[in-house]
């Protein structure tokens, strides 16, 4: 009886130590430290460089969206070429998937905010149970803004932005798919004159040049002749 009540005293304590983590040790798999970054960047480089061009990849559809195509496959570069892997990343119980952008001319490290794609999970199992989704606005004849209300939430479902202090909203288009709305943060950039781009140009580059983290899981964005930022849809 007196062992089985120090194993029970023991679990507790155990138990007890990790919710009673600093809050800078529970956040360190939400944050994109750049240290972190530099280090795998300098690892896919290495890998590249004594493989013969190739990649340390994960084989992906080569239909899937271009901002997860290429994720990084850790196995190929840990520990050869790098320590361990970043705290952030998924495999070790973070938030960000670790992936590679501009594979053909010049390999660059960028990241994959992984709420927005466990949301649009939620949201499609609910959208398997009714068969459809009912709609609320049409925002263009090709993007429409869900009634989430009557799919049974109480409340509409929103993303933490990388970007910005803001809740992104969910859209859905007419490929049935669900995705994250970017328009408020494309705004600021460009309203802040920190972009030069053109008509028909997809614009959402302007949030990820000089950020670690990718508008993954949204739809393509131009502006018009106004300099407004608009969906860029099929004609």
């Amino acid at each position: 009886m007196k062992k089985t009540w120090l194993l029970l005293i023991a679990a507790t304590v155990v138990l007890l130590s990790g919710c009673m983590l600093p809050d800078s040790e529970k956040a360190a798999g939400t944050i994109p430290y750049e240290e972190q970054l530099n280090s795998v960047q300098s690892a896919v480089e290495q890998y590249r460089e004594k493989s013969g061009g190739l990649l340390p990849i994960k084989t992906r559809d080569q239909d899937v969206d271009a901002f997860i195509k290429y994720p990084i496959d850790f196995s190929k570069i840990v520990p050869a070429h790098l320590e361990k892997i970043p705290s952030n990343a998924y495999e070790t119980g973070g938030i960000f998937q670790y992936v590679l952008m501009d594979v053909e001319e010049n390999p660059t490290v960028k990241l994959v905010d992984l709420n927005a794609p466990e949301r649009i999970r939620e949201l499609n199992l609910r959208k398997g149970v009714n068969g459809h989704v009912p709609i609320e606005e049409m925002l263009t004849d090709q993007v429409f803004l869900p009634n989430f209300s009557a799919m049974g939430l109480r409340e509409a479902p929103k993303v933490k932005s990388p970007y910005s202090d803001r809740e992104l909203p969910v859209i859905l288009s007419s490929d049935g798919n669900f995705y994250i709305d970017y328009t408020a943060d494309l705004h600021d950039v460009i309203s802040a004159g920190d972009a030069d781009v053109e008509p028909g140009e997809d614009i959402r580059h302007i949030l990820y040049d000089k950020n670690p983290v990718l508008p993954a899981y949204s739809l393509p964005y131009t502006v018009d002749e106004e300099g407004n930022v608009i969906f860029m849809t099929e004609k």
